[in-house]
């Protein structure tokens, strides 16, 4: 007579997540995710529009609804994530809330898409306060309590638009790949504490991607790719991430695209020229050029490097 496996552990049991950006969109799906995988959760969001502007506590409110009605254990905080009083106040209620924070997903953001030249400071600042700062900011709040208990685990949401490119996103993509450089950082710098940090650069239709143009045949066909990918395809990876079962793997970017994973590369050197005697302006032109242009980084696009469709 067989005997029955013992059920298995939920990966998240025990431990406490902070999830900003968690009122919709990804940010609910991955709070939803952790929640079901047995973690408690502080579901932050200030509920602005997608450019900034209004407050309102319903979309964390109706997060925290959906994950008690499963039987989950949630609560909801609803500081700015783009100042450092703020982003602090956001981990102490984890500690006010469950005693102890054992995740940080920086997910927050917002949009201020506009062509280069158009782009006014205030476009910018707005933009890299939530997503750069905010990352940095409750990740530092996070730091203290993760060296002290050598442990802990940071999920951050970077974009192709800054891994690889897009339009109109001088502000976003900056914020975006200066998000991989910091999660390195930490990655490097925390490493002795026993803990962890990673991006994902999701594909998802929600309100961030809403705002992407649908007027020609070929922009219609686009969107509709796009609204296959629902964002709670990205869930299961930030759950991942996030669990003891990762406990090897820091540093790295991963992308989700439906029911695909990619592991991102970083800027490596690809190919050198040298001449004892140095180099001259001249030189630079008549043989180093020529001798590089092949392996030049193509002016792509996101959409034109990930151009099959999802599958």
């Amino acid at each position: 007579m067989s005997q029955s496996s013992s059920p298995q552990r939920p990966l998240l049991e025990g431990k406490v997540a902070v999830v900003s950006g968690a009122g919709g969109g990804i940010g609910r799906e991955i709070a939803l995710a952790m929640a079901l995988a047995g973690a408690r959760v502080i579901i932050n969001d200030i509920g602005a529009s997608l450019t900034g502007e209004g407050q309102s506590a319903s979309p964390a409110e109706e997060t925290r609804a959906i994950i008690r009605q499963r039987g989950g254990e949630a609560e909801i905080n609803t500081d700015s994530v783009a100042e450092w009083g703020s982003a602090r106040r956001i981990v102490e209620s984890a500690l006010d809330h469950f005693g102890r924070i054992d995740i940080v997903v920086n997910n927050a953001g917002i949009l201020r898409d506009v062509i280069f030249h158009k782009m006014t400071p205030e476009d910018w600042l707005s933009v890299i306060n939530v997503h750069l700062n905010g990352s940095f900011f409750l990740s530092r709040a996070a730091a203290e309590y993760f060296r002290r208990q050598e442990s802990g685990a940071y999920v951050h949401m970077t974009s192709t638009s800054g891994l690889i490119g897009n339009f109109g996103q001088a502000n976003y993509a900056a914020a975006k790949l200066g998000i991989v450089a910091l999660s390195k950082s930490i990655a490097l710098d925390m490493k002795r504490y026993n803990v962890r940090s990673n991006c994902i650069a999701p594909f998802a239709w929600s309100r961030m991607t809403s705002s992407i143009p649908a007027e020609t045949p070929e922009q219609k066909a686009r969107v509709e790719k796009i609204k296959q990918m629902t964002p709670e395809k990205n869930a299961p990876m930030a759950v991942y991430l996030a669990s003891d079962a990762a406990r090897e793997i820091t540093g790295q970017v991963f992308a989700v695209r439906h029911n695909e994973i990619f592991l991102m590369s970083a800027p490596r050197p690809i190919r050198s020229v040298h001449r004892s005697e140095g180099w001259t302006p001249e030189t630079i032109a008549e043989h180093a050029i020529p001798a590089l242009r092949d392996a030049f980084m193509p002016l792509d696009r996101s959409g034109e490097v990930f151009s099959w469709d999802p599958i």
